[in-house]
């Protein structure tokens, strides 16, 4: 039977952007379905009335920047448009330590399988440090830390996906100027300039020095012919009578919604951890997708995520300059209480208070809502304060043990602390720890000491990796399982926290599952 395509992409961030570079490199037909806008320097969010939030209640009337999921003791931060994860991650590119594959996952994935991949990944993203004349106050404030409190030899520089110019001149009192940012054609075709240190990252670099996955995986994909369709909202997939599978989408046309859909021989759901598991939670319910593990939707990690702001009052520390994260004090073996955890330094665009402000409004009044505000607050206050303000950053090795599911067609995820909440408290005496040591008072969120509530920018799981359906719902090579040509390939595949940030694992796991597609084209 003849369809629409070879092969159609459901999301465009790390795992869609791979597949579909991967995919049109090999001559299929590709269709990418992105919810999201196409965003430009020139159209990224700055004011306070611009499109800071996607709002999945009503997206025809907010389709902006920022998603916010707000559940019970959890909130989801995710972002929205063409290159997904990529436009508002702190461009981190790291592999995950060897021994997070010895268990939990398929034999077939281990990290010597995921070897080249993770190099390929980093090729392509263009994975470099920040050059050791450029070091921001807040690396050397963890390297500091690091060796006062005696974990100096596990302090290490963290690879970024920013294009860097060794020669950007770090000692003038204008540094932090677009001027200085050198124009060029990357290798990819695509106009690019090098970093300058705004401290923009989660919010667009105004002189695109990160590389983000429009401006390399994708923009070869597109080379390659490969279709990339912005504002399209994915409902559901059916397989058809033949091979094959259709799929029901929205789309954001003129202010309203249009329905639509489009068949292909085969489907790579690539929406993220929580759009991917509730795209398959509505097609298993609606009967499309009715084999569906009974175990989609299950084993959701938050990748422990925490963040402690802390006053320095004696040093500058100017979170609002350089690039978010650039360096980590790794204590993923249980150095510290016996607990896998990874400390970061952190960084805020200096004009988040808009952001703020954007998030108060209707419809995110919900009390629970106002926890990312209480959270990220602390930075704000006191006006000039700001540039004595460390966020000291974290992720660990949580024990991955939530589910989501529907009610009434919305997704909900049930989330329990209790499993997790010794390496949570690990993680906040460390950043106490570092702020003492280095003459720094830290806030301790009261989401966390009160409520016991949290934020993540990098959920995992939900469509977890297995051997068989009775515990995950895809397979190694990241195909569905009960469904051939049905594939998962994004963070909800993971099946257990990774403890350090994500992205790079889950563009090898990408790279390994768009391998395996191409071989049976």
């Amino acid at each position: 039977m003849a369809t629409d395509c070879d092969v159609l992409i459901i999301g465009s961030g790390f795992g869609g952007a791979v597949n579909a570079c991967r995919l049109a490199s090999a001559g299929a037909k590709v269709i990418v379905l992105e919810r999201g806008r196409r965003w430009t320097p020139q159209t990224f969010p700055r004011k306070p009335d611009d499109p800071w939030v996607w709002d999945e209640g009503n997206p025809v009337a907010r389709h902006g920047w920022w998603d916010f999921r707000v559940f019970p003791h959890m909130t989801v931060v995710q972002g929205a448009g063409v290159g997904g994860g990529s436009l508002v991650y702190a461009n981190i590119s790291v592999e995950a330590k060897p021994d997070t594959f010895t268990s939990g996952w398929p034999q077939e994935i281990t990290y010597s399988g995921l070897k080249p991949h993770y190099e390929t990944a980093g090729k392509m993203l263009g994975a470099a440090k920040v050059p050791a004349n450029q070091l921001p106050a807040r690396t050397r404030l963890l390297r500091e830390a690091a060796e006062k409190a005696g974990f100096g030899n596990l302090f290490e520089q963290l690879p970024l996906a920013v294009t860097f110019d060794e020669h950007w001149p770090s000692t003038e009192p204008d540094r932090y100027d677009a001027k200085y940012s050198k124009t060029h054609i990357n290798e990819h075709g695509v106009e690019q300039g090098t970093c300058v240190h705004l401290g923009n990252c989660d919010i667009g670099c105004d002189v695109n020095a990160r590389n983000t996955l429009d401006l390399n995986y994708l923009a070869v994909a597109e080379k390659k012919g490969a279709d990339v369709r912005p504002l399209h909202l994915v409902r559901d997939i059916k397989p058809i009578a033949g091979g094959g599978f259709q799929v029901a989408f929205e789309r954001i046309v003129d202010g309203m919604m249009k329905g639509g859909s489009l068949t292909a021989k085969r489907v790579v759901v690539a929406a993220g951890s929580l759009g991917s598991t509730h795209l398959l939670l509505l097609s298993k319910a609606s009967g499309s997708l009715p084999k569906l593990s009974p175990r989609l939707g299950f084993g959701w990690s938050s990748n422990g995520d925490f963040l402690t702001p802390a006053i320095h009052p004696f040093r500058d520390v100017e979170p609002s300059r350089g690039p978010t994260i650039t360096a980590a004090i790794n204590l993923l073996n249980g150095e510290y209480q016996g607990k896998s955890i990874f400390i970061e330094d952190g960084g805020i665009p200096d004009i988040g208070r808009a952001f703020l402000d954007e998030l108060s409004k209707e419809p995110h009044s919900d009390p629970r809502a106002q926890r990312m505000a209480a959270t990220l607050l602390p930075l704000f206050a006191g006006g000039g304060l700001l540039k004595n303000i460390m966020p000291w950053f974290a992720q660990s090795r949580d024990a991955a043990d939530g589910r989501m599911r529907l009610d009434a067609g919305r997704l909900m995820l049930d989330w329990d602390v209790t499993a997790s909440e010794d390496t949570m408290n690990a993680v906040t005496s460390m950043h106490r720890k570092l702020a003492f040591l280095t003459e720094g008072l830290p806030l301790t969120p009261l989401t966390w000491t009160a409520g016991r509530d949290l934020i993540t920018p990098h959920p995992l799981g939900g469509c977890n990796m297995a051997t068989e359906p009775g515990k995950g719902v895809v397979d190694f090579r990241g195909q569905v399982f009960n469904y051939t040509g049905l594939y998962v390939a994004d963070g909800s595949i993971v099946p257990k926290a990774l403890g350090l940030n994500p992205s790079r694992t889950i563009a090898a796991l990408a790279e390994h599952i768009a391998a395996g597609i191409a071989a049976g084209l």
